[in-house]
């Protein structure tokens, strides 16, 4: 394990980065991509705890403008559903028998040819252990 840098040190390791890209308020989407990209290469090397520092400000500062400017839109509760199956190697067949919930049940809501029902909901929320909300829109 590396020795601790002094604070001189660190802060010689935080001022590179920041000549590279400045710690500043993010205000477009071309200062976001830019800030992705450096905690993308940041996130590839071993860091020293300036550089740390550095990477904790720009992770907030990508943050505050993400949580502004940036939408993520909500999943449908089949594209929920699927990923959760897909992620737990959870067939059709497999995930009915689990959870008591008909696979015919399943395949139509998979198909969009139907909705799950609040108890549905709970059972599946409860199988995968995440919260109910999941499947349910803001």
């Amino acid at each position: 394990m590396p020795a601790k840098k002094s604070a001189p040190e660190r802060l010689d390791s935080s001022f590179a980065l920041v000549k590279q890209l400045p710690l500043s308020h993010i205000r477009n989407d071309a200062q976001l991509v830019a800030a992705q990209a450096m905690i993308d290469e940041l996130l590839q090397r071993r860091l020293d705890d300036g550089t740390q520092e550095y990477l904790d400000a720009l992770t907030d500062q990508v943050e505050l403008y993400e949580d502004k400017h940036v939408s993520i839109p909500d999943a449908a509760e089949a594209d929920v559903l699927r990923e959760l199956m897909r992620s737990n190697a959870l067939s059709q067949a497999k995930l009915a028998k689990k959870t008591g919930i008909a696979q015919s049940t399943l395949s139509a809501v998979l198909n969009g040819a139907r909705s799950l029902t609040k108890e549905q909901v709970i059972t599946l929320a409860r199988h995968f252990h995440i919260s109910a909300n999941a499947f349910l829109k803001a």
